[in-house]
């Protein structure tokens, strides 16, 4: 399968554009950092893509990996998840994130770059954290930067605080977490000069005239942030 806007595939990326290996560099290090905080056992992978994260965790940290269930909804990408990144650690599945039920108890869930494309991510931590271990660890990610404006793939956009509240809401607890910044040249995305943004939101005016909320926390975070991403990684404990 291609590499699309919600699919990277690293042996398919050729460039070093904002929306290809830069952000496959911002993928891996979120899979790094996920792999620092792992407990001993067993883990979800949830919305794995192609697999080659799932495979980060089982070859490079082997050490804290017995088992790991690594989930997409999307079939192709698991196919080529299991001619690609097959390891005797992992079990990949076709699975709805949002119905997913493990037979076994987990002691850690990752899951990054997911909760934006869920109709209701409340319903989807409250879901899947009641089959974490007590102590068990939670790994996420998201934008806390607007996003919904430009990818009409994301049903949400959250901050920093609304993205902990999920969380804290169904009884996990942060114990640490980063953000990653990543810059982009406002007129290559608006002209889908690379090839990832030709997914991007077509009639974004309209959009705006649609939404004006959004307009106004575009413009907001444009004047803080100014032509940067911003994306919180974090890892929750269930109390």
């Amino acid at each position: 399968m291609e590499s699309s806007l919600e699919r990277i595939d690293p042996d398919r990326l050729v460039s070093d554009e904002t929306t290809g290996a830069a952000t496959l560099q911002l993928h891996l290090q979120r899979y790094h950092y996920a792999g620092r905080f792992l407990l001993k056992g067993t883990c979800a992978d949830i919305a794995c893509g192609i697999g080659y994260g799932a495979y980060l965790l089982a070859t490079e940290y082997a050490n804290s990996i017995d088992h790991i269930i690594a989930v997409d909804l999307e079939e192709a990408a698991i196919e080529r998840a299991r001619s690609r990144y097959a390891h005797p650690s992992i079990e990949f599945l076709v699975s709805d994130a949002m119905l997913f039920h493990p037979a076994f108890p987990l002691q850690n869930i990752v899951s990054l770059e997911t909760i934006e494309h869920l109709p209701d991510p409340a319903g989807f931590v409250r879901n899947i954290s009641a089959h974490l271990v007590k102590g068990g660890r939670f790994i996420a990610s998201a934008p806390i930067t607007p996003s919904m404006d430009a990818n009409p793939y994301h049903l949400h956009d959250f901050s920093e605080s609304s993205f902990k509240k999920l969380f804290e809401d169904a009884g996990l607890t942060m114990i640490d977490s980063f953000v990653q910044k990543q810059s982009y040249q406002l007129f290559s995305v608006l002209n889908k000069k690379e090839e990832r943004s030709k997914d991007l939101r077509k009639g974004i005016l309209g959009y705006y005239l649609r939404h004006p909320n959004k307009f106004f926390l575009r413009l907001s975070s444009l004047l803080k942030d100014g032509f940067t991403n911003k994306y919180l990684v974090a890892v929750f404990e269930k109390l």
